[in-house]
């Protein structure tokens, strides 16, 4: 079984507003990312809420493979809200799937490809990569939970996939979905264009 933990607390500062709540076609994007991993196999999504919880809140579907936690330390970094979603993470997953909320365009087609990759060979840490370029979301074993859990609130997660570089395994994939994230308005409009 293979958890997805979706990053939505943060502040989202260079955007202006809540990303989570930006009109992507006629829903919000995170109902937008909900739907797209709702159509794979993933076991549970876990969404970690934080900053503007109370108006993200009423957009989180409603089923047993959806449920919602909110990071009050939101602030401390991504990596608290990261681990703050571990803690929630089913004992019985296998992997740990992380996607940030800033990143719609990813196909579920990439989604099921990297999960059924985790499930058949069972790396430390998967990697999809599109055209050279290491993307999201990145998939981390179980056994790396307790290593995950010890690292710093402020401490990039590239540092310990940097660590464990010669464990990795890199998966080409034919989607620019997984290296496209929006900062600013003018940013999520091109992705729009993309995903459309």
């Amino acid at each position: 079984m293979i958890s997805c933990i979706l990053l939505a607390a943060g502040k989202s500062s260079r955007f202006g507003s809540p990303k989570p709540l930006a009109p992507l076609g006629p829903k919000t994007v995170i109902e937008h990312i909900q739907e797209r991993l709702l159509l794979t196999g993933l076991s549970e999504i876990i969404i970690v809420l934080g900053h503007k919880a109370e108006s993200i809140a009423p957009f989180i579907y409603k089923g047993p493979r959806v449920k919602s936690i909110v990071n009050t330390d939101y602030a401390l970094g991504q990596t608290s809200s990261f681990k703050a979603g571990l803690n929630a993470v089913s004992p019985y997953s296998e992997g740990i799937m992380l996607l940030p909320v800033d990143m719609p365009a990813i196909q579920p087609d990439t989604i099921e490809e990297l999960t059924h990759i985790f499930i058949k060979r069972a790396p430390l840490i998967l990697v999809p990569s599109y055209q050279g370029h290491n993307g999201h979301p990145p998939v981390f074993s179980k056994r790396l939970k307790e290593e995950l859990l010890c690292m710093e609130n402020d401490e990039p997660l590239s540092t310990l996939i940097h660590k464990h570089e010669a464990e990795i395994l890199k998966i080409p994939v034919d989607d620019p979905g997984v290296t496209a994230s929006f900062n600013t308005p003018e940013e999520l409009q091109l992705l729009i264009r993309q995903i459309s």
